[in-house]
């Protein structure tokens, strides 16, 4: 990690590619590429002060370090020419063709995000990132690739973007870099970042390394020499070396609260076979000379990780006392242990890869989830808290019976399992089985647990499940179950409603039902289609007496119609064709000016208005009359309930009250509600509108402590 300027030219990169690419053909377009962008930055310059197409040759470098192909060394010469340069999307598709050109626009795209680690950036951010990763990975592989070389040069910029980026670098891209197996490049960015953000930390832990450094090698090349001895007497062909730990590793370690002496595998070293076999008998012959540490035994190899790592990891009390952390892996393995899926160019002919490499991509749930996440109808505010929470961190890995894993957020239950396997398999649920054991629907899975669904045809989801399941994307697959279904239902009623008038009014169903009555209906109530007229109808929005009355005016009100405006303290609705009546807002669902309302006549009590999905009224048949919101609402307050669930058992009862201070929202009060190592809160607030309800709901969601905030129906 020097500052000094790495004048790579093209001779050097050309004998680096030379060595693992062997086509002419795809040599020359590599050449013809560095050409291409050698011409079109010729006169600009870094801020570091070097001619600029040192920076893509540099990243073309990198690239060869994972074995990129020759379509991906292209795409990192020419990165930033669509960015930098008066070239054009055709002119590069005509000379690259449109997979290079692609690759290189998806860059482009990412590249002209302003990133930051606030919300409002990260929301596109993300987003860009992921339409380049469902086109194609190498999108990302050669930004990585342009991030690790920008870090390497981030003297160059001021201790204020310096910091800027470094954050960003480790937040969200050194993540991306770990799920796509890439780990030299996850662990140079990561210690880069720190070197910024931390330099105290950093330069600490760099020196306290350099000052053992000696003793370390010492102890670390006697142990090699006992392994190597062992293996050679077994007659086992081999390659060893030793393994240096990358310093945000060690600031991570002990920031868990470890000592400095307590750190294993300072002392570590690697071992190479050829077979996976050779990988079980090195381990059985370590073992066999070497006392192991109870539970430090890890089998990668039968249990690979999801981004493709496999590996055998053992810590053992070695030479001298000193205890050693050793891996055991085939030279292949040991590729995509540093490479990840960027192996895939480099060992595309190899049959050995457990599962294959193709299998291992199919199974990367990064790229799944993160695709599945876009397609999701969800707010912004939800979008990033899923991909920062459930994707980029503390996922756990569990397996169907059959082996097949799939990763998942921490603290996921059976439900989440079932939705990943299938949506179907998710909403015909009726149990689990978890190692065997049948498990409560709310049990917390944990790493490795084997998940057996059972289903069954007939079965659906229960709303309760909504408030169980981990997973916001497996929240909103349940809602819009529920959605659909309450639609269906709602369609069904309001065409019984309909039909249940024109009966009661001796209409016949073929007058009313024609071609040109539909049309008129529609426009009337501004909808696009007779199925929506029933929705609405069905919902409360209009009663059946209104639709059938665009139609067939009966007599009676064919006079001219008083409007009464109920106005008091609290709110503004006019009721039509009634005077003089007592109208209330509903308590069960608290109304608020902007919901869709209708009123409900009373036994003696007036109408009272509820909102239009209110459960005390969707299933009432009679007794619904129109009524609307006034225009006249100024100063109007409405009483409004809102639940927060936290996830921290702290008092955050000031943030929940300058958050609605912030919107000048006054608060009637707020109840803490204890539940297990949680404490949740009813807000009781005055909102002028649904508008500044929705507000401060979102406001309270994007705070640290709070997993969800809903508004509250009785």
């Amino acid at each position: 990690m020097s500052h000094k300027k790495d004048n790579i030219t093209w001779d050097d990169l050309d004998k680096i590619i030379r060595a693992y690419l062997k086509s002419e053909d795809e040599l020359k377009n590599v050449h013809k590429a560095y050409l291409f962008a050698a011409s079109k930055h010729e006169g600009q310059f870094r801020k570091s002060g070097e001619p600029y197409i040192i920076h893509p040759l540099n990243v073309a470098k990198i690239l060869t370090e994972v074995y990129a192909d020759a379509e991906t060394l292209e795409a990192g010469l020419l990165h930033d020419v669509l960015e930098d340069t008066d070239c054009s999307y055709e002119e590069m598709e005509k000379e690259f063709g449109p997979v290079v050109t692609k690759i290189v626009d998806g860059v482009t795209k990412i590249s002209r995000l302003h990133f930051s680690t606030e919300n409002e950036y990260l929301v596109e951010y993300y987003k860009k990132i992921i339409v380049g990763m469902s086109e194609d990975v190498r999108v990302i592989i050669v930004k990585l690739a342009d991030r690790l070389h920008n870090m390497r040069t981030l003297w160059a910029l001021p201790p204020e973007k310096q910091k800027i980026k470094a954050k960003e670098s480790l937040e969200i891209l050194a993540p991306i870099a770990h799920h796509l197996g890439i780990h030299k490049i996850k662990s140079e960015l990561e210690d880069l970042s720190l070197r910024y953000l931390k330099p105290d930390v950093y330069y600490d832990i760099a020196e306290r390394l350099n000052n053992t450094k000696k003793e370390r090698d010492e102890e670390v090349n006697k142990m090699m020499d006992e392994v190597r001895k062992l293996l050679e007497d077994h007659s086992i062909k081999f390659e060893m070396k030793g393994r240096s730990k990358s310093i945000y590793s060690i600031y991570n370690k002990l920031n868990k609260g470890k000592k400095f002496s307590e750190i294993y595998d300072f002392l570590a070293m690697r071992v190479l076979v050829d077979t996976k076999s050779e990988c079980y008998q090195v381990l059985g012959l370590i073992h066999s000379k070497f006392k192991p540490m109870p539970n430090r035994f890890k089998d990668y190899i039968a249990n690979p990780k999801p981004n493709m790592y496999q590996s055998l990891h053992t810590t053992v009390f070695g030479v001298d006392g000193y205890v050693f952390e050793i891996q055991i892996r085939t030279h292949v393995m040991d590729e995509i242990a540093e490479n990840g899926i960027a192996s895939h160019w480099a060992y595309k002919e190899h049959k050995d890869i457990t599962g294959s490499v193709n299998a291992t991509e199919e199974k990367l749930q990064f790229f799944k989830t993160i695709i599945d996440l876009e397609s999701e109808n969800m707010s912004s505010e939800e979008f990033v808290n899923s991909v920062k929470n459930e994707v980029l961190n503390n996922n756990i890995y569990c397996y169907t019976p059959k082996g097949d894993v799939y990763e998942l957020p921490k603290g996921a239950t059976p439900i989440d399992f079932a939705y990943h396997v299938h949506t179907r398999v998710g909403e015909t649920m009726t149990g689990a089985l978890v190692n065997g054991e049948i498990k409560p629907l709310d049990y917390e899975l944990q790493n490795d647990d084997i998940v057996k669904i059972i289903t069954n045809k007939s079965s659906h989801p229960s709303k309760e499940w909504i408030n169980i399941v981990k997973s916001t994307a497996i929240k909103n697959k349940i809602k819009a179950y529920f959605s659909k279904t309450e639609k269906e239902n709602n369609i069904e009623r309001g065409k019984d409603l309909i039909e249940k008038e024109l009966k009661k009014r001796k209409i016949p169903v073929n007058d009313f039902f024609t071609d040109e009555n539909e049309k008129k209906i529609c426009k009337e109530t501004k909808v696009s289609n007779f199925n929506d007229v029933y929705l609405e109808v069905g919902n409360g929005k209009h009663s059946a007496k209104t639709i059938v009355n665009v139609i067939y005016k009966p007599e009676e009100d064919k006079k001219e119609h008083k409007t009464v405006t109920y106005k008091s303290n609290d709110t503004n609705v006019v009721v039509s064709g009634l005077e003089d009546i007592k109208v209330n807002l509903a308590r069960c669902c608290n109304p608020v000016y902007g919901d869709n309302i209708v009123g409900y006549i009373t036994k003696g009590s007036g109408i009272t208005v509820h909102r239009a999905h209110c459960h005390n009224i969707i299933n009432t048949n009679e007794r619904l009359v129109d009524c609307t919101w006034s225009d006249n609402n100024e100063n109007v307050k409405y009483l409004s309930e809102i639940v927060i669930y936290s996830n921290s058992n702290k008092d955050n009862m000031i943030e929940i009250l300058e958050s609605a201070g912030d919107l000048s929202i006054g608060v009637k009060g707020v109840k803490k509600v204890y539940q297990e190592d949680e404490t949740n809160y009813v807000l009781e607030c005055y909102v002028t509108s649904k508008k500044q309800l929705d507000s401060l709901i979102t406001d309270l969601r994007n705070k640290d402590f709070v997993e969800d905030a809903e508004r509250i129906i009785h």
